[in-house]
């Protein structure tokens, strides 16, 4: 997940934790869709669905304390 920004993204997990909580959990839908989409995991299209939104909504916010991050650290 965001890639670009590896070294806000060390230094936050670092310092906060709810950053950390976030990137965790993103990670954790990363796999369950992962596997779903493979094959490996019975889910229906729906809660696919719900996953990858929530997903989204993680790795939305976690940008957004990226970019707070950077603006206080410029």
């Amino acid at each position: 997940m965001l890639h670009e920004y590896k070294k806000e993204i060390h230094e936050l997990k670092q310092e906060n934790a709810h950053f950390a909580k976030i990137f965790e959990k993103h990670n954790e839908l990363d796999n369950k869709i992962e596997h779903a989409e493979n094959g490996d995991t019975p889910m229906t299209d729906t809660e696919l669905e719900i996953l990858k939104k929530e997903k989204l909504l993680l790795k939305d916010e976690a940008y957004k304390m990226i970019m707070d991050y950077r603006k206080a650290h410029a």
